[in-house]
């Protein structure tokens, strides 16, 4: 069974956290069985299941890059006031 990254995992809800937890037992223990058909199948549900993480992961990175744009700009824009107060 493939884990998700720390991540993801970090912006898994509790109910989201519990179940995934529980399929990967799951999966585990299916593998240890030897029943990898049945093992691929609990990981497609792990897979649906940890979508809206990553998409909660990849809005917070948006976030983050707007803000350092703002910032950045912020930056910019001193410096030209910086310099027309010069002249």
């Amino acid at each position: 069974m493939r884990h998700c990254s720390v991540q993801v995992r970090g912006l898994l809800t509790r109910d989201e956290l519990d179940r995934y937890n529980g399929l990967m037992e799951v999966g585990s223990y299916l593998e240890d069985q030897s029943r990898h058909d049945l093992a691929y199948t609990i990981q497609k549900e792990v897979d649906l299941l940890i979508l809206p993480a990553i998409k909660r992961l990849k809005e917070k990175s948006r976030d983050r890059d707007r803000a350092t744009a703002d910032y950045l700009k912020s930056l910019r824009d001193g410096e030209d006031d910086g310099e027309s107060s010069e002249e």
